[in-house]
């Protein structure tokens, strides 16, 4: 009956290994050498991989979250619907739709034309500060991104939310108190990394309208590309 969160499981953590790697190297490296710089290839290449592997973590999130409400609420079939070959279509799916998603930003970015020298006010190379240096009009990439952003965070946050509402709905049709305890425990590690993954990043949206600052959002933005990634195994070791 693990098989299929395990299998899950398994991609996210290769997932969050590989969203960190992208960034937090090169960042060890800057701090080590007391050199900020890097070529214009590696910046691409690293937006790429951290578009690729961040949106990837959505979807992977959403699939467990799906398979929770099968858990829960037809654990008789839970076994029949969760087979292997569902679960590999599903993640295959989640690898492809991210892959498309990262390579369709990397072109529309390598289109723009930057001055020789820029400044990122990053630790990282993110793709709106990218398209806020550019010296070339940037309204097709500024559509591209709001409505990928838009589809890719809407649509899996809106399959999420459906999924724990069914999750809670037949939680409390549950007669007895252990029952209940014991259906919320499966779900509450997805639960607790789902909560922190959309709270930081909802947090450092919300930092960067507010405050206005780089610094601050930079500072910001190592809750969800370091902190959270880290936190995921914990959550999900402690409860095993």
């Amino acid at each position: 009956l693990h098989e299929p969160m395990y299998y899950l499981l398994c991609n996210l953590s290769l997932a969050d290994i590989c969203f960190t790697s992208s960034t937090v190297p090169k960042m060890l490296v800057n701090i080590q050498t007391h050199s900020k710089a890097i070529a214009y290839a590696g910046c691409i290449a690293q937006m790429g991989f951290f578009l690729l592997f961040g949106v990837l973590d959505n979807f992977l999130l959403t699939v467990m979250a799906y398979d929770r409400f099968v858990a829960i609420c037809h654990p008789l079939h839970y076994t029949v619907i969760m087979n292997p070959r569902l679960c590999g279509l599903l993640v295959l799916l989640c690898w492809i739709t991210s892959a498309l998603y990262s390579l369709l930003q990397c072109l529309v970015v390598l289109r723009l034309s930057f001055c020789p020298d820029l400044e990122i006010p990053h630790f990282f190379c993110e793709l709106n500060q990218m398209v806020q240096l550019a010296c070339s009009d940037t309204f097709l990439n500024d559509i591209v991104i709001y409505f990928a952003m838009g589809l890719l965070a809407g649509v899996p946050l809106t399959g999420i939310l459906y999924s724990y509402s069914k999750i809670v709905y037949s939680i409390r049709a549950i007669p007895s108190a252990q029952g209940k305890y014991k259906a919320f425990s499966t779900c509450a590690s997805h639960l607790s990394v789902v909560s922190l993954f959309y709270g930081t990043g909802l947090g450092v949206y919300l930092s960067s309208v507010a405050t206005h600052s780089s610094q601050s959002s930079a500072v910001a933005s190592v809750m969800y590309t370091v902190v959270t990634p880290m936190l995921n195994p914990v959550i999900y070791c402690m409860r095993t």
